[in-house]
């Protein structure tokens, strides 16, 4: 079960674990987080940890976009069984 509220939490800690975060940026972030779950991960999630142990790959640039939405477990976009058809006519054409 989701819990806003404790990943509110965290990401405010982790603001305020920051030591290097200028005081008038840790204000913004502060008020961000408080206002927009998806702030909050985005203050957790670091982009440059998602790709740092990958092979040939350097990160030149990273940014955020989210927003939160519904589950709907009816909806196509939620079924994780179902295989991405790019990757099924990938295959095909092997």
């Amino acid at each position: 079960m989701p819990d806003p509220e404790a990943l509110t939490g965290a990401a405010l800690d982790h603001i305020g674990a920051d030591e290097f975060m200028p005081d008038e940026e840790r204000g913004h972030a502060e008020s961000a987080v408080r206002e927009d779950e998806s702030e909050a991960l985005a203050y957790l999630v670091d982009p440059t940890d998602l790709v740092a142990d990958i092979p040939g790959v350097e990160l030149a640039q990273a940014s955020w976009s989210s927003e939160p939405v519904e589950y709907d477990p009816e909806s196509m976009e939620w079924d994780l069984d179902e295989e991405d058809g790019d990757f099924d006519e990938q295959n095909d054409n092997a």
